[in-house]
């Protein structure tokens, strides 16, 4: 071999070697309790040290996709009430599915009983307090998943997917909560043909993913003022276990709204909100002489630590609807929307803008201009379709394969 081919090999093998770690591999896995063998929903499934993340579906299954260059690192799987699991990737890496079991952190809650005398309005208080010391208050962009299923009379009616950036200057308190604050680049978005059916003028039209980014409670501030007395309302339940903290655990109840809080006992940091309303029997709109009444909403937030601060991770909101015929000419029906967000990849101090120019127009994502990529799909972390999605993925497909309405639209 002469010098000219003996460079121009090493120049090739180094060529392939760089685009190699440029690839994705992908670990699947399903999370269950290791005593009761029960799904574990909405666990962080992540690489040590990084902000990569995804988080298991309502059966506990997931698929992890990830950069290669990370082959070497750590899984680390994060559930409240368990203890942290933590796998080499490179010994999951050429699996089909793994099962993971989890053990309850009982034990370690044991073994140190935490002496105070907070009960929970003091807790909730302190945890409101100390937003701007836990959250973050430089720039961010997070990348992120976002979902929304709909639901007309029981069955399933339209799917939408959007791939999408997240900028914000910080959690400071806005002053006015009602008002966006963060700015959405659209990436991808894919849908099924439910849009093009004439009853999907029961449900909105705006952008749902905005609505939903406002509906997180602690970047917007959405909790009393501090010399509010429904603070008195918040109760302690027993301390739980979270990522290797111990974990302040308090509720609120009323007749109409059902709230709980998880906190780090350590900095008072806030993981978790769950939060349920009911709505009374008023008039909210009116479609084609039929009547809307909101029935109910149910709120998930998780958010993850990075870097020292606290980040959006997940969140989802269901949100129920009757309509009635304005003379009870015919029967009620019921609209249901489920949203989620999944946060995949966070940026910290970041010097990426989203402005005018290239941010996500208002009007909502099923009107945006971008064509399904299927190969950006195949790849991208999302939450994964679970055998309680059968359902939905019959009733979507009336239309034919999905896979086909997301070319098709």
């Amino acid at each position: 071999m002469n010098k000219h081919a003996i460079i121009l090999f090493v120049f090739l093998f180094f060529a392939f070697l760089t685009t190699a770690g440029q690839g994705s591999l992908t670990v699947s896995g399903t999370l269950v309790d290791s005593e009761t063998q029960e799904p574990l929903i909405f666990a962080s499934i992540s690489i040590k040290n990084t902000s990569i993340s995804t988080v298991s579906n309502t059966q506990g299954k997931f698929d992890f996709h990830f950069p290669s260059k990370y082959r070497d690192d750590i899984l680390v799987i994060s559930m409240m009430g368990y203890q942290n699991t933590e796998v080499p990737l490179r010994n999951l890496i050429n699996h089909d599915s793994v099962l993971f079991q989890l053990n309850k952190a009982t034990k370690y809650l044991d073994e140190v009983v935490i002496q105070d005398s907070l009960n929970g309005e003091d807790i909730a208080r302190i945890a409101v307090l100390r937003i701007d010391e836990n959250f973050p208050m430089q720039p961010f962009l997070l990348e992120g998943f976002y979902r929304d299923l709909k639901k007309l009379g029981g069955s399933y009616f339209s799917l939408l997917e959007a791939a999408v950036k997240i900028y914000d200057e910080d959690y400071s308190l806005p002053s006015n909560k009602e008002r966006l604050r963060e700015r959405v680049r659209l990436v991808e978005v894919r849908k099924s043909l439910g849009y093009n059916n004439k009853f999907i003028r029961y449900f909105d039209q705006k952008n749902l993913l905005e609505d939903l980014l406002l509906e997180n409670d602690v970047r917007y501030h959405a909790f009393p003022d501090l010399t509010d007395g429904s603070y008195s309302q918040f109760k302690r339940l027993k301390v739980t276990f979270f990522n290797n903290h111990r974990v302040y655990v308090v509720e609120r109840r009323t007749d109409m709204v059902y709230t709980k809080i998880y906190v780090d006992t350590e900095n008072y940091a806030i993981i978790r909100i769950e939060h349920e309303q009911f709505f009374n029997d008023d008039v909210m709109k009116k479609k084609r002489k039929m009547l809307c009444r909101h029935i109910s909403e149910n709120k998930i937030i998780n958010f993850k630590s990075y870097r020292g601060k606290m980040y959006l991770n997940y969140m989802t909101l269901t949100s129920r609807y009757v309509w009635d015929h304005e003379k009870k000419e015919d029967k009620s029906f019921e609209t249901e929307i489920t949203q989620e967000l999944l946060i995949n990849r966070i940026h910290v101090n970041t010097d990426e803008r989203i402005g005018n120019t290239d941010k996500m127009r208002r009007y909502g994502l099923q009107y945006q201009d971008e064509k399904y990529n299927k190969d950006f799909w195949d790849n991208y972390n999302v939450i994964k379709n679970t055998p309680l999605n059968d359902q939905a993925v019959a009733d979507l497909e009336r239309e034919g394969k999905l896979e086909f309405q997301f070319e098709e639209d």
